[in-house]
């Protein structure tokens, strides 16, 4: 197949716009609705990118519109191409007047307790005109929207990036991780507490793929024991949160996020080999927004001010 020229004119933005749109909405009467536009316009225009393209992107059924091969590595670049698009008219928009803008963070555990809800607020007092989304999820799920540009930054534990190209980290500060329960928990009644007495409890754990994770079976390894098999994974702090307050659950939290609530506390079982450091990643080959690196400047400032003596 002799390659594809898209730059001769033929793709028009609106093809990127509604590609996306289908694979989003999972059929094309639901993309028109979501575009509002006539479903035969729709269907037209999406005839029209796989002509220029020479394939078919979506299959088509009872079910909606489910992407082909072609269709994946399409949309991807798709939402690369107007992911950046965005971000031009940010930048432009911030240099020419610094009180607009939107910023997106991925968020995990560690850091969305404490330190983001001050970062935030610091910066809507600064610029009140600035949108701020925040998105929950693992690790892993977060890297490819980062990629893509369809998120800004991600705050928490500082997974290791390894081999995986395009991305850059900053360390904010360092932050235990600790073994909690309720206060009148009754494993704190237990004379010379250890691990492995915790494991007569259910547990409260993160997701299977997720550093934290692995990091925390590791433990029970080193101690000759096999990790929690009656547990619950959860990643929502405020799930976890209530599990450990209303249940005899035990969880691994970050140090802040267990200072806030009252109803939990540390159980005295460290977690000596559990890393503990917290920070940002971000893409290593694209500068900030404006809008972004406001909230950079926010997050180092009240990173500082929360480890501060």
């Amino acid at each position: 197949m002799r390659a594809i020229d898209l730059l001769n004119g033929r793709l028009k933005l609106r093809h990127l716009v509604l590609v996306v749109a289908i694979a989003d909405q999972g059929s094309v009467l639901r993309a028109a609705e979501h575009l509002r536009l006539a479903q035969p316009a729709v269907t037209r225009s999406l005839r029209e990118v796989e002509g220029v393209l020479g394939v078919e992107l979506f299959t088509r059924g009872p079910r909606g519109a489910t992407p082909t091969m072609f269709g994946d590595v399409f949309v991807e670049h798709a939402r690369a191409a107007l992911a950046e698009l965005r971000r031009a008219g940010e930048r432009i928009t911030g240099l020419a007047d610094g009180d607009v803008g939107t910023v997106t963070i991925g968020t995990l555990l560690a850091g969305s307790n404490v330190l983001l809800p001050r970062a935030i607020a610091a910066l809507k007092r600064d610029r009140p005109g600035i949108t701020v989304i925040v998105r929950e999820a693992t690790f892993d799920a977060q890297v490819p929207r980062l990629l893509d540009g369809e998120i800004d930054l991600i705050l928490g534990r500082l997974n290791p990036i390894g081999d995986q190209r395009g991305l850059r980290q900053i360390t904010l500060y360092g932050e235990p991780v600790r073994l909690v329960a309720r206060r009148d928990h009754p494993a704190r009644a237990r004379p010379g507490l250890c691990l492995a007495d915790l494991l007569d409890y259910p547990w409260v754990l993160p997701l299977e793929q997720t550093a934290l994770r692995a990091e925390l079976e590791e433990v029970f390894r080193a101690d000759g024991l096999v990790p929690p098999e009656n547990l619950v994974e959860c990643t929502s702090v405020l799930t976890v949160r209530t599990l450990v307050r209303d249940t005899d659950m035990i969880a691994a939290l970050p140090e802040l996020v267990a200072r806030t609530d009252a109803d939990i506390a540390p159980l005295p079982v460290p977690l000596e080999s559990v890393r503990r450091q917290v920070g940002v990643t971000l893409p290593a080959g694209r500068a900030p927004t404006p809008s972004a690196r406001l909230m950079l400047d926010h997050l180092c400032r009240e990173a500082e001010a929360i480890t501060a003596p």
